[in-house]
């Protein structure tokens, strides 16, 4: 048995779909002591939903103990709101403290970030020192994140549910020139818990039974993410089509991915690409449907759901490629990649406390 030291955290929005997820893997994390989480409603006992966290003496506090220097945490996740985070991580990091955020508030990094924002998330951005100094955590494309300074703590940017499934499965192919970067089609289609868990008219059962609804046509806050760390992990810039979906089921998403393979490119070079990519990662799973006898049963997403993992099936007929990525968006999309990020923040392998979720199959 491994012999972890247990790292303090607390949890900001432990009552969203995504923190609670959260808290459930971070309370059976080997290297985790998860001391507190805080809200806004200081009446609010989020063990009544979770009873787990009173098993475990888990203090449910107000946001002004977020900043009390007595407090002996080292770590932080943000499930928030992209605008309760850019109000909050500044002051965490400059006490010292290390932040995992899982809105966007610091995703985009471009020199054209702050106008990014105000087109794309419809708010003016105001801290381009922390902005900078973000980490862009997708796993395990980014590495590890660097050292922490003395004074100051490291803020790692969860990233977007789609993006993390488009970009598992592109920078691969891009980065060894496979793919050609024109042309490209991205049809990506989510559960209803990816809008987060508030009351919507659009959310409702009788809204969304039986539908396929495209949303955020052409304005979808992941694109310019993709597009920006699609170039920064692979060299190659791409601007694809990208549509998204709302399906009546309540977690996962699938992307499925339309391009054109460089001319001569064979299934067994994508597979090697792949293969190259994601040899040390034991989250990632790739398979080509055309050498399977069941093909539909490699593209479930109730493989996933649940689970930390990401499923890469693809098929190539001539020079066309159909690829397909499946997450749970709720885990990989966000609470199992926030914990893939913690271990990197504590030297511990990505996957540590994460192998043994698995899809609902």
């Amino acid at each position: 048995m491994n012999n972890y030291e247990s790292v303090h955290v607390g949890i900001v929005g432990a009552r969203g779909y995504s923190g609670r997820d959260l808290a459930r893997l971070l309370l059976r994390h080997p290297a985790v002591s998860l001391q507190a989480v805080f809200s806004q409603d200081p009446n609010f006992k989020l063990s009544l939903e979770l009873p787990e966290l009173s098993a475990k003496n888990v203090q449910t506090l107000g946001m002004d103990s977020l900043f009390d220097p007595k407090q002996s945490l080292q770590v932080i996740f943000l499930a928030t709101p992209a605008e309760v985070s850019l109000e909050i991580a500044p002051k965490l990091i400059n006490l010292g403290l290390d932040v995992v955020d899982l809105s966007g508030a610091f995703r985009l990094q471009a020199e054209t970030a702050l106008n990014d924002y105000k087109k794309w998330y419809g708010f003016e951005h105001n801290e381009l020192e922390s902005l900078h100094q973000s980490y862009f955590g997708l796993v395990p494309w980014a590495g590890r994140p660097p050292k922490k300074q003395k004074s100051k703590g490291r803020l790692v940017s969860n990233p977007g549910c789609y993006s993390t499934s488009v970009m598992m499965a592109l920078i691969p192919l891009l980065k060894d020139g496979l793919l050609e970067a024109e042309g490209l089609v991205i049809d990506a289609k989510s559960g209803t818990s990816g809008a987060g868990r508030k009351a919507s008219e659009a959310l409702l059962f009788t809204e969304v039974e039986a539908e396929c609804l495209p949303y955020k046509i052409a304005k979808h806050q992941h694109y310019p993410e993709i597009v920006q760390w699609t170039q920064k992990f692979s060299g190659v810039h791409t601007e694809p089509v990208f549509t998204t979906h709302l399906m009546p089921f309540r977690r996962g998403i699938l992307s499925s991915i339309y391009g054109k393979l460089k001319t001569g490119v064979t299934a067994k070079e994508v597979q090697a690409s792949f293969d190259r990519a994601y040899e040390n990662s034991a989250l990632v799973d790739v398979k080509d449907l055309s050498v399977s006898s069941n093909p539909a049963s490699l593209l479930t997403l109730k493989a996933v759901v649940g689970s930390a993992r990401t499923h890469l099936r693809y098929q190539v007929d001539g020079q066309q490629l159909y690829l397909f990525s499946l997450i749970d968006n709720l885990m990989k999309g966000a609470a199992s990649q926030a914990v893939e990020n913690f271990n990197l923040l504590s030297d511990l392998p990505s996957e540590t406390g994460l192998m043994s979720c698995e899809g609902n199959l």
